[in-house]
């Protein structure tokens, strides 16, 4: 079902200005678990209630959703933030970066931990690892809130600016030498643009720890994700009106990373059990200024 943003949630963006810091936690914990794949997910929690896995998009980590959604979740539920397979923290062997292999990992990881059918909530890149999640295991969770979705292939600039560092062998030499050089001219253009059209907060810009994401096997790992993501999604996108799962997308009706024509719209339509709610001028990272209307879903979600 698709739901007018106006039936839903309010439309009016808030204005830069309006941004909420969420101010870090001594309720905060953070650890690690080993899975079955041979990855060891580094992850944090938060909070006591239902339980909730935050999913991270592409170039970030699990500090992200906590930076935005700790504060917003974490009074009424049980959270959980993994650091997706080989970003941040955690750690995969080379050959296990679909995203579908993914969702296994962190499946794995939160049924070690005891989470008792959690909602999903997937930013980005984490959406579709949500959804492959869901399709897989759809008895054992709740639902999902997919974020700012990528839901179907498309020739992305990932491809090009890291894919190429996926590759075995030449991938390892082309860290060695020009990988440096072009991250230190990409990245921080590439964070603000996800941004756009608000500016990063300065909360995002004194918590994030960039430098867990700069490290080349970091970006090794990104462009590995790149390679398998048409695959992938061309994957999912056949599966998608077979998904049992009660899913919420919200999006932006302005995102430079996932145009909402091309992913959350299609998505929704594509769904069984789907909601919409298009928000207006917040841009990609939705989620660090509508924290109120994530809630609100993942509360719908929760019997």
């Amino acid at each position: 079902m698709i739901l007018d943003a106006a039936a839903t949630l309010p439309e009016t963006a808030p204005e830069a200005s309006e941004y909420r810091p969420q101010a870090a936690t001594s309720a905060l914990a953070e650890n690690s678990v080993d899975t079955p794949e041979g990855n060891r997910l580094h992850y944090y929690e938060s909070g006591a209630g239902r339980d909730v896995i935050l999913i991270h998009g592409a170039l970030v980590t699990a500090d992200d959703p906590i930076i935005a959604l700790q504060h917003a979740l974490a009074p009424r539920h049980h959270i959980v933030a993994f650091d997706r397979p080989g970003h941040g923290l955690s750690t995969r062997p080379r050959g296990q970066s679909s995203l579908w292999t993914q969702a296994d990992s962190i499946r794995d990881a939160a049924s070690a931990l005891g989470a008792a059918r959690p909602v999903l909530v997937g930013h980005s890149f984490g959406a579709a690892v949500a959804l492959a999640y869901a399709m897989r295991y759809p008895s054992e969770i709740a639902g999902v809130v997919a974020i700012s979705p990528i839901a179907f292939p498309e020739p992305r600039l990932e491809h090009f600016l890291f894919g190429p560092r996926g590759l075995p062998l030449v991938g390892e030499a082309l860290a060695a030498s020009i990988g440096p050089l072009q991250d230190g001219l990409t990245l921080p253009l590439l964070w603000e643009a996800m941004f756009w059209p608000q500016r990063m907060p300065q909360n995002y810009r004194e918590r994030f720890p960039f430098d867990r994401v700069r490290p080349q096997r970091r970006i090794q790992a990104e462009g590995e994700d790149s390679l398998t993501l048409v695959p992938d999604l061309t994957r999912s996108a056949v599966q998608y009106s077979t998904c049992a799962t009660r899913v919420h997308v919200i999006a932006s009706d302005v995102d430079l990373v996932t145009s909402p024509d091309i992913h959350a719209r299609r998505l929704t339509r594509r769904l069984p059990n789907a909601t919409l709610t298009i928000r207006h001028g917040l841009g990609h990272m939705l989620h660090h200024f509508a924290q109120d209307d994530v809630v609100r879903l993942v509360d719908d979600l929760l019997p």
